[in-house]
């Protein structure tokens, strides 16, 4: 019996092809094994009905950036492995109108950037385009960052104004533009803060947070995308 060989090599040798032209056909969605699409060029064939769908193209499948909004209480890493299986699990947003179909290469390698607490919720961002990892990484100005948070207790007096000019906590120096929405509801604005910095600010004007929700990053809101679902970044969408 024959050893298996890469789905690629099969191809290129069945087309006539060049490997990689075989690889962007694959990765493009285009191929069937024995009747299913598989969509990874080192998926290993024997004796495999190959069929190249009808018009079929050999195009790169271009970097994307993902828009999750994480649930609470779920811890997210930042090890390619993991956050593919995270994304490949949750479901696309049905009013998502970007012009994409999705394909497993916008899964691999994705870099989680900006990530929440485990206990936060709100908007993630998942990207393999340099351009938005440089934007959110390696800015001298950082982006503004918009939370909703849930608290309990009484404020101290004054605190929410000095909270604005920066004040002092736990050896941090924190920074940020709060406002009730309601009775027991913060609108927190801050410049990329830490994981765990939304929690030091309830404590340093002495209140509890219960819940927080990430809902802008930038010029970017979360807007109506559901809880648990994904979306792409629109071509027209920035940072």
């Amino acid at each position: 019996m024959a050893d298996p060989i890469r789905l690629s090599k099969r191809l290129a040798d069945q087309l006539g092809c060049s490997r990689r032209e075989a690889e962007l056909y694959i990765e493009g969605g285009w191929v069937r094994v024995d009747g299913e699409i598989v969509e990874a060029p080192y998926f290993k064939v024997l004796d495999q009905r190959i069929e190249l769908l009808p018009g079929a193209s050999p195009v790169e499948v271009l970097p994307v950036t993902l828009l999750w909004h994480k649930p609470a209480g779920v811890s997210c890493p930042t090890e390619p492995g993991p956050v593919h299986d995270l994304l490949a699990k949750a479901p696309r947003w049905d009013a998502d109108d970007a012009r994409q179909t999705p394909r497993g290469r916008h899964f691999a390698r994705q870099q989680l950037l900006l990530p929440l607490a485990t206990e936060a919720s709100g908007l993630l961002v998942f990207s393999q385009q340099r351009e938005v990892i440089r934007a959110l990484t390696q800015t001298r100005t950082p982006h503004e960052h918009e939370y909703v948070i849930e608290v309990r207790g009484e404020p101290k007096a004054g605190g929410l104004d000095r909270l604005a000019k920066g004040l002092a906590h736990r050896g941090r120096e924190l920074k940020a533009k709060a406002s009730w929405q309601s009775e027991n509801r913060l609108r927190v604005v801050a410049k990329a803060p830490r994981a765990d910095d939304l929690r030091l600010i309830c404590e340093a004007v002495g209140l509890e947070m219960l819940a927080c929700k990430r809902i802008r990053i930038g010029r970017l809101s979360m807007a109506k995308l559901p809880v648990g679902e994904w979306r792409y970044l629109g071509d027209h969408e920035r940072f």
